[in-house]
């Protein structure tokens, strides 16, 4: 029996739980645009939030990481009808179309401002470069692979010792792997990277999902 699938099969479970994810996201954005407190206090403050408040953040905390996990899923499916060097190179070129996605398109629609004075890298850009690491890794057999993945997710946290040791602001490369911050680095000029959504973690859940 061929391990293969059909070119054109879609498990349609992956589908329909990543329609209810996006749904519950949508959900928590609206929240923040239509509900004031929203920006002004945190949702799952026990002494100022309400039972509903208090839900519609706790369970987006569930999004993203499923999001990511099943996008490394749908990658393990393609493996099945792609040769390691067709997904390598799938893999590649898809994720550096979201990054450009998420610097020229999101940057601008957050900031409305041509010049670019802020950079902002969100979720699209931890996708995006964790597929392309991705496709750097998708040659190793997948023992390999799932011990790494592992080795991320449940180590990674290990780092926050380091940082809350350090007398100074991380550098720019560690901000992009593990430093979430909203405090702006400087890269040229008056221009400036926020790193909302670090890439190392993220890369662990993709690999996990695959």
């Amino acid at each position: 029996m061929s391990n293969t699938l059909p070119s054109k099969s879609r498990v349609q479970s992956i589908d329909v739980l990543r329609g209810i994810i996006m749904i519950i996201m949508a959900l928590d954005h609206v929240r923040d645009f239509f509900h004031k407190p929203a920006t002004l206090g945190n949702p799952l403050n026990l002494a100022t939030t309400t039972p509903e408040l208090f839900f519609t953040r706790w369970i987006t905390h569930f999004c993203a990481s499923v999001f990511v996990f099943l996008a490394g899923t749908s990658i393990y499916l393609m493996a099945q009808r792609k040769s390691k060097e067709e997904l390598s190179s799938f893999l590649f070129k898809r994720g550096l179309w979201l990054i450009i996605v998420e610097v020229v398109i999101l940057s601008f629609a957050f900031t409305f401002n041509p010049s670019y004075p802020f950079i902002i890298l969100q979720v699209i850009w931890a996708i995006g470069i964790s597929m392309i690491i991705l496709s750097l890794l998708v040659r190793l057999p997948y023992k390999v692979l799932f011990v790494l993945g592992l080795i991320i997710v449940f180590g990674h946290d290990l780092l926050d010792y380091a940082e809350a040791n350090r007398m100074q602001p991380v550098n720019f490369w560690w901000g992009l792997a593990h430093f979430d911050t909203y405090i702006p680095q400087k890269l040229f000029g008056d221009h400036f990277l926020f790193v909302i959504y670090p890439f190392l973690p993220w890369t662990g859940v993709m690999i996990m999902g695959y």
